[in-house]
């Protein structure tokens, strides 16, 4: 490939920004401008000399603005194969003039959506003339030029003035690459769509897009690298927080965040959760945030080192003073006032993200995890447990508190992996056991690491799945569990709720149940 000199521009752009100094860059380098609609106008208001397509290819647009330049005179200017005598003679024979740079955005189909808008809106915001042109330009990249981002002017017009009004192959290639992963994501996000309207969530075809966020250093580990992208779906998160302050986040303080926020979103009242390496060592709902914080660290304050504190309030300065000198890696927090964020300067390495809202625990959505050859698709985990649902299967009812504890444990049982026992007192956890192979195993650690706090004596305690066998169900009774909150569903069950009665202890089925792998 070779440098190309650029002589004629198509800018058809729905995101303005930088519009006007890029074309009048242009024109000053003597390149012609093409343009269509607001595009042109904007121009053409600058005092920049802009030639409408409708003008250049003899055709008006046409349905409502639907086809505007899908026409052979620009299709064919940017397809044709400047080394190829055979399209140069077709091309003038049909006059058609080569186009070399091709600016375009696309409709915001994505914000149309995440607007909650009818339809009919959404369906009119997809763009068909857009992708085209990117997909064409994209394709003869060895002789034409595209950008699909205002961010990109700049380093167009660099490259242009190092190569005298050129554009070099290396930087025709990288826009390239980057036009077709943004149209792959534009249909992405129109085919995901498509497929809710439908209510066919599984349709034999699946695409998923992301936009860059940022480059991150490595990944797990620091042979690995790695990447933070966002999608269409809107939640409220480390994708939509603000960092207030603090060094840039590592992949693992990304996936903890996210693990730590989800969770503490399950509750109403004053919470907070503490997590480590995606789970949970310390949760707790409190009369305010700080109470919130005393009682969830207490369940683990060695663990609670280095982690990630998630809160669903404002952050205040009675929270932040409770920190003492507790190193943390993140805090995030819908707000945090002006006392409590001057307080927190001091702590440099500390990052503070603000979300400005809570994501919903209920709302639908899809979780992918990759697999050799494939991916595994499946709608979130958005199932709730309420008091209505709690089949009372033992002899011994549980008492109003044992009930809210039992919520509350099995609420946080949901975000720790699997197999996982919580043991939980007045709203806040004593001990937590996470990702056994075993729930006896699960049932022992939790144990222990309560023993080494408070003591789990007495307890309620929450079980992600069915007992599969008595023993687990008996490590917990000797670990002081008063009452238990599983899924039941085992084929002796009849046993487990024997076992429960035989210890006088209260037991609950819900009929659902929380793996995480």
């Amino acid at each position: 490939m070779a440098d190309i000199q650029i002589k004629r521009a198509l800018l058809s752009v729905t995101d303005k920004t930088g519009l006007v100094d890029f074309a009048r860059y242009l024109s000053e380098n003597g390149v012609e401008l093409l343009s269509t609609g607001g595009t042109a106008k904007t121009i053409s208001d600058a005092g920049i000399d802009v030639v409408e397509v409708s003008d250049f290819t003899g055709s008006p647009e046409i349905l409502g603005g639907r086809v505007k330049t899908l026409h052979p005179k620009i299709h064919g200017g940017i397809l044709a194969r400047r080394d190829r005598k055979d399209d140069q003679s077709e091309i003038a024979e049909n006059d058609i003039r080569p186009i070399d740079l091709i600016a375009v955005n696309l409709y915001a189909f994505e914000e149309t959506v995440r607007g909650g808008n009818d339809f009919e809106t959404c369906v009119e915001n997809i763009d068909i003339g857009g992708p085209a042109l990117i997909r064409a330009a994209a394709k003869n990249h060895v002789f034409t030029t595209i950008v699909i981002d205002p961010q990109q002017y700049q380093s167009i017009m660099v490259d242009m003035d190092a190569h005298k009004g050129c554009t070099s192959p290396e930087l025709r290639l990288n826009l390239a690459a980057t036009a077709y992963a943004r149209t792959a994501a534009y249909d992405a996000a129109i085919a995901n769509w498509f497929s809710e309207q439908i209510d066919e969530p599984y349709l034999e075809f699946f695409a998923m897009g992301g936009r860059l966020q940022q480059k991150l250093r490595y990944g797990e580990n620091p042979h690995q690298t790695a990447a933070f992208y966002t999608t269409p779906e809107f939640r409220p998160g480390v994708s939509t927080s603000d960092q207030i302050q603090g060094k840039g986040l590592s992949y693992n303080n990304l996936n903890d965040t996210d693990a730590a926020y989800e969770l503490v979103a399950e509750f109403e009242d004053p919470a907070c959760a503490i997590i480590k390496h995606a789970n949970p060592c310390g949760v707790a709902v409190g009369s305010d945030l700080e109470d919130a914080f005393e009682k969830a660290v207490a369940c683990d304050p060695v663990s609670a080192f280095g982690g990630i504190i998630a809160l669903n309030r404002t952050l205040d300065v009675g929270t932040v003073g409770a920190l003492g000198d507790l190193f943390v890696e993140v805090i995030v927090a819908p707000e945090a006032d002006n006392a409590a964020m001057e307080l927190l300067s001091n702590r440099k390495n500390l990052r503070l993200l603000l979300t400005g809202v809570l994501p919903d625990p209920t709302a639908q959505g899809r979780t992918i995890k990759q697999v050799a050859g494939g991916f595994l698709l499946q709608s979130r985990d958005n199932g709730r447990t309420t008091r209505e649902d709690l089949k009372v299967v033992s002899k011994r009812a549980p008492t109003d508190s044992e009930i809210a504890d039992m919520l509350f444990a099995f609420s946080v049982g949901k975000h720790v992996k699997s197999n996982t026992i919580v043991y939980a007192r007045d709203l806040a956890t004593v001990g937590i056991g996470a990702g056994q192979m075993s729930r006896v195993d699960a049932a022992h650690i939790a144990a222990r690491k309560g023993e080494e706090q408070a003591g789990t004596t007495p307890c309620v305690v929450a079980s992600d799945a069915f007992f599969p066998f008595a023993d687990g169900l008996l490590a917990a009774v000797e670990a002081g569990g008063t009452a238990v909150i599983q899924p039941g569903g085992s084929i002796r069950d009849d046993e487990i709720i024997k076992a429960a009665d035989d210890a006088g202890i209260a037991m609950v089925f819900t009929g659902k149940r929380h793996f995480r792998h």
